[in-house]
């Protein structure tokens, strides 16, 4: 079943994975923050989902620091940012744990951003994505890197239904900030 299968509202989930992080020395890894190119990355994620009017009206972002920091730089692009909920179950989560705190989502939000980190958000689009636009299935097989973004369209009365392969994959980004020097 595809995004027009479905019944009830159309739904989307924007997946978004964390900018590019720093590895400083003695820093373990949920306390990374973002490097350079996250900092010029990020707000290019928000002004991206702006220009294609994808706005959400709910975010869900890992605790880590590198996910709430490019939360924080996306929405910082936008007049009047969505509530944001952090959730420790975003850290390392896998499709399952990530399907868990989506289906929790409340209904009357028809747009969710979920921010979080890899591999586990690649599994996650793969896995809800029963057929894609274009190439974009294609592209998120071969690689979503730092600030992909992928946007999951679909049909359904709450957040709870959204199962394997029900949503379609309607596009792939990788927006980049231009170098500040």
């Amino acid at each position: 079943m595809t995004a027009g299968a479905g019944a009830g509202p159309l739904r989307r989930l924007v997946v978004l994975r964390h900018a590019k992080s720093a590895w400083p020395a003695g820093v373990p890894d949920h306390e990374r923050p973002l490097g350079p190119r996250g900092r010029r990355d990020a707000p290019a994620a928000g002004r991206a989902l702006a220009e294609l009017d994808c706005l959400p009206d709910l975010a869900l972002c890992s605790t880590a620091v590198r996910a709430r920091e490019t939360w924080e730089l996306a929405s910082a692009q936008w007049g009047t940012p969505p509530p944001v909920r952090y959730d420790a179950r975003l850290y390392g989560a896998d499709v399952p744990e990530l399907l868990d705190v989506v289906r929790e989502a409340p209904d009357q939000a028809r747009t969710l951003l979920l921010v979080g980190h890899n591999p586990g958000l690649e599994e996650l689009v793969l896995d809800v994505a029963g057929d894609g636009l274009d190439d974009a299935l294609e592209a998120v097989r071969t690689k979503f890197p730092t600030s992909a973004i992928a946007i999951l369209a679909w049909h359904g009365s709450t957040w709870a239904s959204l199962a394997p392969g029900t949503a379609l994959l309607t596009g792939m980004f990788v927006p980049r900030g231009g170098r500040q020097d």
